[in-house]
């Protein structure tokens, strides 16, 4: 029988496709502990501004269930659990707003309303009928400094061999900071109002692994938000479909003795050669546009050993990078989050141990640096501070669970085609040496 838990992962994570984001936390107790998944989402949607630029927006998705820890896709937070009730605080992106690169033709002349970042606190109590919640956000982003209330139900899943279907509800209240950030104009000004949403999220188990997910939701927006100049009537409606690649059933997770803690240190250059041309080792220039360097210190733990039977590990990292910006600008800082899986099956091991690695996840400046301002700049592109991360390496073992290796850390926005990077197209790349132990 393909896992039940893998069903709940794809129905959550389809969740995260929606531009309201009006629900609480679906992921809860989905995954095990040390848990992961990836996967990816496109999504179109009927905006609420009028004027929005169509197409389909990506969504790539990144997930980790620690002990009281999380990553959710565009969720980060702590849990605490009792029996069938749940408590949440989290910090959670809000996709809502518009910002240089695609702006409404309703909103020119007006400066960009940016998505932020809510702060937030859910409590949840799961019944027989079903999982009724509440929830409340703060702007955490200084973007708003709105606030919104909500109250959801998630019925219980309707299934028909390997499909399943789930209803939800939501009535969210906005308060009147948060409905004039994004819907105000200087002659319009957004009061607080109730907004409704239904929703119906649906997963195609094709594996144990492997699973189909989609979506189709609708909100009726208050008439504080549907009577601005800035807005269309009618409902803001989504629809969204994508893939998603569970590790956790495959195989029990990877628990040895103790828990060893990965350390990596790396020292980097800037280079204006692409992440892909670095990797073929097409093109290795550094400083030629610019002389910004980055040092960076990643923690990690291994989360899965030999995943399929393969000659394949993957970890889960957090690091902070520090850029340094010479004569440009103040020095400043940078985290990310990623997954990476590492190949080491090469006929030479016996003599000496290398390996493959390709990392994947988000990364968050402090500011945005002189090598995204200045390939950005040249182009007339937006920046954002969140975007895509990508670290791909290679390594050399020197001694025991010890290597050298050379790699890039890379930023980018999926090509303009992600909502949540900011629809930025472009990026940074740094070239860099790295020393990584295991303690």
């Amino acid at each position: 029988m393909l896992g039940v838990r893998a069903v709940y992962l794809a129905l959550a994570l389809a969740l995260f496709a929606s531009s309201a984001s009006a629900s609480s936390d679906p992921l809860i107790d989905v995954l095990p502990v040390g848990g992961a998944a990836v996967g990816y989402v496109l999504r179109h949607e009927r905006s609420t501004y009028r004027g929005a630029e169509g197409g389909a927006d990506q969504l790539p998705l990144y997930l980790y269930e620690g002990e009281r820890a999380y990553l959710h896709g565009t969720s980060l937070g702590l849990k605490f659990k009792q029996e069938d009730w749940r408590v949440d605080v989290f910090l959670r992106y809000r996709f809502e707003g518009f910002t240089r690169d695609r702006q409404p033709t309703s909103t020119l002349g007006l400066a960009p309303r940016e998505p932020g970042f809510d702060a937030g606190a859910s409590l949840r109590r799961h019944m027989s009928w079903g999982t009724p919640y509440v929830e409340v956000l703060r702007d955490a982003s200084h973007a708003s400094e709105g606030m919104e209330l909500r109250a959801g139900y998630w019925a219980n899943d309707w299934r028909r061999g390997r499909l399943t279907v789930r209803p939800q509800l939501v009535l969210a209240w906005r308060n009147a900071k948060l409905n004039d950030f994004y819907y105000g104009t200087s002659d319009y000004h957004a009061g607080a109002g109730l907004d409704l949403q239904a929703a119906l999220y649906a997963s195609y188990a094709l594996t144990e692994s492997w699973n189909l997910i989609g979506g189709l939701n609708a909100t009726r927006r208050s008439s504080q938000i549907s009577g601005s100049p800035l807005a269309q009537g009618g409902l803001h409606s989504e629809a969204f479909f994508g893939f998603l690649y569970d590790f956790s059933p495959k195989q029990e997770r990877w628990v040895p003795q103790s828990k060893p803690l990965i350390v990596k240190a790396l020292y980097g250059n800037s280079s204006d050669c692409d992440v892909l041309q670095v990797t073929r080792l097409n093109c290795t220039k550094r400083h030629t546009v610019d002389n910004t360097d980055v040092a960076a210190l990643h923690l990690g733990r291994k989360l899965i050993e030999g995943a399929g039977g393969w000659p394949v590990d993957l970890a889960g990292f957090v690091g902070i990078q520090r850029h340094f910006e010479k004569t440009y600008q103040d020095d400043f800082w940078s985290g990310m989050a990623f997954f990476k899986a590492y190949w080491y099956g090469f006929g030479w091991d016996r003599w000496v141990h290398t390996r493959l690695g390709i990392g994947a996840g988000l990364s968050y400046s402090e500011q945005i640096s002189q090598m995204e301002l200045h390939d950005q700049g040249r182009r007339n592109r937006g920046n954002w501070k969140l975007l895509g991360y990508l670290d791909p390496s290679f390594d050399v073992r020197v001694a025991k669970e010890t290597y050298l290796g050379v790699g890039v850390s890379h930023r980018s926005g999926a090509f303009g085609k992600s909502q949540f990077f900011g629809s930025v197209n472009g990026g940074s790349n740094y070239i860099y040496l790295s020393l990584e132990t295991t303690f």
